[in-house]
């Protein structure tokens, strides 16, 4: 089964893009943010990336890989 990237919906502080991030490259999402964060305050490009990012990543399903039994 092929990687997605999704917004993530456990690991979400504001939109779950970082954490979406994180999850799909397997890494502390804590890194992302920072990284994130100092894109936003040295450049200002990381906040119109962010909210690109916000609109393009689909959010994730909970039940998208679930299989229910009964």
């Amino acid at each position: 089964m092929a990687k997605r990237l999704f917004r993530s919906e456990k690991n979400r502080k504001i939109a779950g893009v970082c954490g979406g991030i994180a999850e799909y490259f397997d890494i502390d999402p804590i890194l992302i943010r920072l990284l994130t964060l100092i894109l936003v305050l040295s450049a200002g490009g990381g906040l119109i990336a962010y909210i690109i990012a916000w609109m393009v990543i689909p959010k994730e399903q909970d039940n998208q890989y679930s299989i229910s039994v009964q």
